[in-house]
């Protein structure tokens, strides 16, 4: 079993040709997101709830209508950018300072907040998964995700990549309400039964976009729902992608590409441009989703972490969740800092990433004799010379700081022409330094990891001879070149190979926990292959993403926690073909309590910083497909629950409010449910001044065989106690629900520094037997972690 965290790490620059809105005083606008009151009427004021109206539109329409003074020539609809009917009750729209203070003081309207800027955060990955044709195996017991349709909100989709081909695909199921929208280069033949849908939202990016970009135009934008950028058709592929054989990048990761759900229906929502994603944009693109009728959304994007009543994913997922949607979202790209994970909310599966035992080597050997290990997808017979050969090294140890990271224009080629240059990672994308050697007239690159990346190893399609080394390895590089009158040096490039190393182990930039806004649910839930994914591309780019990259290729390589995203959403998939009637935390719950929390090799996975994994992390553990679908026992929320979690926190009426968009009274739900815990798949006490100890209770239901027994194991974290009640649950039926507590208690004061334990429930039985597991942890701030996800494992 293994525990393994994938995070996928891209950065988008993308310059486009859309139109700016002009107007008098355009430059004054910024665009708004209005929360309203859905049922509220004010009749002592005049105001008039929604239901009086024609349409929700009219019905927002009003409020611009009482609180901006409009010329003659113009209409409140000029400035609306969005009427949201589905996931969220308010509009996006226009406004002055002035304008969106006057809307606050309305009635009706619950909040008015600026439009936020996100970030967006295989051949090989499926079958380091477990994922094969057994007819036992996870594919086999859900019908390879048949009849799903997973939503994704990105950059687009190519739609003639052969990963979107519908061969053998299933019709496209009679509930989908979708469309697919046509524009640039885009129309409705486009989409098939593979593709079932796509849509693309602009507004709140050309509200947000510069009136006099100064960067003009390097990348054509499609005013379409074609992506124009890689990102988008990468993790939809990875989620859903068809079966394609012999797909490789220029030759380099050979293998059959199948995304995780192959049978899984695919609706592109293209959300992101060329400067990131818009809350406005992406709140459009869940409403239109859900409504559309997609099982699961799957979200590779957003930022930092921020109070769950201010974020857009988060509140929009709450009502999709509501509506039995499940909702994935990357962790994010901000790690190792502590406290870094993103898309927090609790009803949300929320994914870091890991790496796979796959590599590809391309080591550097030094005139000296010395070897230094290094990795890279550059095709090596492509020019194979320069690479192979040995070369003068030089790097700008006295130059500029611009020299030293290979930037653009800062080269001279008098002094890096026909040589290998040493470029120190950072400031601007790994391929871009490459380019940007290659157009001085370079001859191979090493790019040399800071000591921030360690050994992180994100390989890249380079555009010429290059390689990726490590810190240790980076230093014992430039100590060479500054101790050698003429230092040369080779790249041995050392082709695809699979197996030999140690994995999964969390990637160093996986955002971590404790989650900074809701401390008391461990986050990020699980981890997932996010690092070095192959999956599909784009026609128009090269492999590097660069705009000078001649090269086509069906495929590419991209890391980061937006990879790891989508073969969670694949998993998901694959869980709701198995089990339709089950609800967005049954499927979390399945997928937090089978992962693996060892790696290949049978050892704890260990974290890219060079120590063993905790549970802040790679969460629950690695995902594990093929148990996922058959957990044994699953941890159910009801949507109701996560309002008096709220509660619980501390949230005020109005923050809930602006989250839930239902009203309530915590003082009176506190009081109908005393001693509260939500029923998460892990447990995170955070006490109290004074107060050393809390019980928690857990409900699960069994969803495996009747007649089943689970007995308890508990490690508890050194100097803390931990005892479960009652220590046997036992099933007599399918769908029977067990109540169990768990009593916590630590020395007074609590301890500071952290630690980690387990429980693990044992079933026996004569039809299987599984293994539930939930690792303790507590953290310096006093806080015990429980992560009580149950592992649930076939023993033979």
């Amino acid at each position: 079993m293994g525990f393994r965290l994938f995070f996928v790490f891209f950065h988008l620059l993308f310059f486009c040709l859309f139109p700016v809105l002009g107007s008098a005083g355009a430059e004054d606008l910024q665009s708004y997101i209005v929360q309203l009151h859905p049922h509220e009427a004010t009749a002592s004021s005049g105001d008039a709830g929604e239901a009086v109206f024609a349409s929700k539109m009219h019905w927002h329409l009003s409020f611009l209508e009482k609180s901006v003074a409009w010329e003659r020539e113009k209409r409140p609809s000029s400035r609306l950018l969005y009427s949201y009917h589905t996931v969220f009750d308010g509009f996006a729209v226009q406004l002055t300072e002035e304008e969106a203070a006057a809307l606050r003081e309305l009635p009706g309207v619950a909040s008015v907040r600026a439009d936020r800027r996100v970030e967006l955060h295989t051949t090989y990955s499926y079958r380091f998964l477990g994922l094969d044709f057994c007819p036992t195996g996870a594919w086999a017991r859900s019908g390879y995700g048949g009849g799903t349709i997973i939503g994704v909100l990105d950059t687009g989709v190519w739609p003639e990549n052969p990963s979107f081909d519908d061969r053998g695909m299933p019709p496209v199921p009679a509930r989908w309400q979708g469309v697919c929208q046509g524009g640039e280069h885009f129309n409705a033949t486009n989409c098939n039964r593979k593709l079932i849908g796509a849509r693309f939202y602009s507004k709140g990016h050309r509200a947000n976009y510069p009136t006099n970009p100064s960067d003009a135009v390097s990348l054509m934008e499609y005013v379409s729902p074609r992506d124009a950028h890689g990102h988008g058709t990468h993790t939809a592929s990875t989620a859903a992608g068809a079966a394609v054989a012999g797909a490789s990048v220029l030759g380099v990761g050979a293998g059959d590409a199948r995304g995780v759900a192959p049978a899984a229906h695919v609706a592109a929502y293209k959300v992101c441009w060329f400067n990131g994603c818009y809350s406005s944009d992406i709140l459009a693109g869940m409403d239109d989703a859900v409504r559309d009728g997609v099982d699961v959304l799957s979200l590779s994007l957003g930022g930092f972490p921020i109070p769950l009543f201010e974020d857009s994913i988060a509140i929009g997922s709450f009502r999709a969740t509501t509506r039995g949607v499940s909702v994935v979202c990357a962790a994010g790209n901000n790690g190792p800092s502590p406290s870094s994970v993103a898309n927090e909310a609790p009803w949300v599966i929320t994914v870091g990433a890991g790496t796979l035992d796959r590599r590809f080597p391309a080591y550097v050997r030094l005139g000296n004799g010395r070897i230094l290990y290094g990795e890279s997808m550059f095709p090596g017979k492509v020019d194979l010379k320069n690479g192979g050969k040995e070369l003068e090294l030089v790097y700008a140890a006295s130059g500029t700081r611009e020299e030293m990271y290979c930037i653009k224009g800062a080269l001279s080629a008098a002094t890096v022409a026909g040589k290998m240059v040493v470029c120190d990672r950072g400031i601007t994308g790994r391929a871009d330094k490459g380019e940007a050697v290659k157009q001085a007239g370079g001859a191979a690159m090493i790019l040399a990891n800071s000591e921030i990346n360690q050994e992180e190893d994100s390989v890249d399609v380079h555009v010429l001879p290059s390689t990726l080394i490590g810190y240790r390895e980076a230093v014992e590089l430039k100590n060479y070149v500054s101790s050698t009158r003429r230092p040369v040096a080779r790249i041995v490039f050392g082709g695809t190979r699979i197996g030999r190393a140690r994995a999964p182990a969390v990637a160093l930039f996986s955002a971590r926990g404790p989650s900074l806004t809701n401390p008391s649910v461990l986050k990020p839930d699980v981890v997932a292959p996010g690092v070095n994914i192959i999956a599909a591309w784009p026609g128009n780019l090269g492999p590097s993403g660069l705009e000078g990259d001649a090269r086509r290729s069906d495929f590419t390589v991209l890391s980061g926690t937006s990879m790891a995203c989508p073969h969670v959403s694949g998993i998901a998939a694959l869980i709701r073909s198995a089990h339709p009637s089950w609800s967005p935390a049954m499927v979390r719950s399945a997928i937090m309590t089978t992962a693996d929390v060892t790696d290949r090799q049978g050892k704890p996975i260990m974290d890219g910083n060079g120590g063993k994994a905790d549970a802040y992390a790679m969460g629950a553990g690695h995902v594990n497909p093929a148990r996922a679908v058959d957990p044994g026992l699953v941890y159910d929320i009801d949507p109701a629950d996560y309002v008096t979690h709220l509660c619980n926190l501390g949230y005020t009426h109005m923050e809930i409010f602006k989250i839930t968009h239902a009203g309530v009274n915590c003082t009176a739900v506190l009081e109908r449910n005393a001693g509260f815990s939500l029923n998460y798949p892990s447990i995170s006490v955070a006490f109290k001044t004074n107060t050393t100890s809390a019980v928690l209770q857990r409900t699960v239901t069994n969803v495996g065989t009747p007649n089943s027994t689970y007995t308890a194991q508990v490690a508890a974290p050194h100097g803390v106690r931990v005892r479960v009640s009652p220590a046997t649950l036992t099933f007599s039926e399918f769908g029977e629900k067990k109540s169990f507590r768990v009593a916590v208690a630590a020395p007074s004061p609590a301890p500071r520094d952290n630690a980690e334990g387990y429980l693990v429930w044992k079933q026996s039985g004569e039809q299987g037997k599984r293994r539930v597991r939930s690792p303790h942890c507590r953290d310096m701030g006093g806080r015990v972690a429980i992560s009580d996800t149950p592992l649930a494992e076939k023993l033979v």
